[in-house]
């Protein structure tokens, strides 16, 4: 089965990282978050990928094809449209009578993805929001959509659309987001993937809700903290490195240097990174970044920077160097 996976957006809200790494690329407890996705994804049979990219997209292409032996295709994205527009694109490499998945790839999702590819009907993951009005919210009857809409003004429910879909053939969204792009129709000045479906819930086909048990969003900088924190917490270790203290959990690349320092707890530190007399907790860790001589908490540091100084919170971008005087 195929997996589409739309990563073209430019990710403006996680600047300075972003200004050198697309942001599918950001390390969160370890790994790139693109790599918690095709990793879950590759666990539950999906045998092809299809990526639409564009922002620095040719970083994400050679990540996919040296990190992966999937087959893999890439639909380029020139114009950032709205994601009715990203999925039009990638549909390119999906014929009308294939089941498609689709996973945006911003967000970490843990669900049984295995149970959500067996629906006999296109369905939709869904979760539980305080704010709808910020998503694609839906309305159910019992596990059955019977509405949906963009980011609504009055939301009808708290159900909101969570970035996971599922079609069991791909003909009707075709038809729908190809009209939509042949006749520029937009809502919120974006081609909506919302509004392509709410024609094909006009048109009688059968949708269903299910319930995402976790859901980690990674578009600003708090909750990529935030994300980072949780998945630490089930998948972090507890290591050990002599001459430190190492308060789990951690994810500490097997090639970092760390001497005399106090690390965690919710700390990842990127491989070939270096770290000496300092005191971090919540924060990301860069490759190849050099932090000496400073207390660091709810930071993210990123690859080949380098801080010396005392106690920060901080967001350090790729190839940034910051020098303080150590009392």
């Amino acid at each position: 089965m195929k997996a589409l996976i739309p990563v073209a957006g430019i990710g403006e809200r996680l600047r300075p990282f972003t200004h050198t790494t697309p942001k599918p690329l950001l390390s969160v407890a370890g790994k790139p978050i693109l790599a918690h996705i095709i990793d879950g994804l590759l666990d539950n049979g999906i045998d092809e990928l299809v990526f639409v990219v564009g922002y620095m997209g040719e970083k994400i292409e050679d990540f996919v094809k040296n990190r992966y032996s999937v087959k893999s295709h890439f639909a380029w994205q020139k114009d950032l449209l709205g994601l009715g527009f990203a999925i039009h694109l990638g549909l390119e490499f999906v014929d009308d009578n294939e089941p498609l998945l689709i996973v945006l790839g911003d967000t970490i999702i843990e669900t049984d993805l295995s149970k959500f590819i067996a629906s006999k009907h296109h369905v939709l993951g869904i979760t539980w929001v305080d704010n709808p009005r910020r998503f694609g919210v839906v309305e159910l009857s019992g596990k059955r959509i019977v509405g949906m809409v963009e980011k609504p003004e009055s939301p009808k429910s708290n159900w909101a659309i969570a970035g996971l879909y599922m079609f069991r053939s791909i003909a009707a969204i075709r038809k729908n987001l190809d009209y939509m792009v042949k006749n520029d129709i937009r809502s919120k000045g974006e081609i909506q993937l919302t509004d392509a479906l709410c024609k094909m819930l006009d048109d009688g086909e059968h949708f269903e809700g299910f319930v995402i048990e976790e859901w980690y969003d990674c578009g600003k900088p708090e909750t990529l903290l935030r994300t980072h924190r949780k998945l630490l917490g089930k998948n972090g270790t507890a290591t050990e490195l002599p001459g430190n203290i190492i308060i789990p959990p951690v994810n500490i690349s097997t090639n970092a240097i760390v001497e005399n320092s106090i690390v965690g707890p919710y700390v990842s530190i990127g491989n070939k990174a270096k770290i000496k007399n300092a005191i971090l907790r919540d924060s990301i860790v860069g490759g190849s970044t050099v932090i000496t001589n400073c207390i660091l908490e709810h930071s993210i540091l990123g690859n080949d920077s380098s801080f010396s100084g005392q106690s920060y919170k901080l967001n350090l971008g790729d190839s940034s160097k910051v020098e303080l005087e150590w009392e």
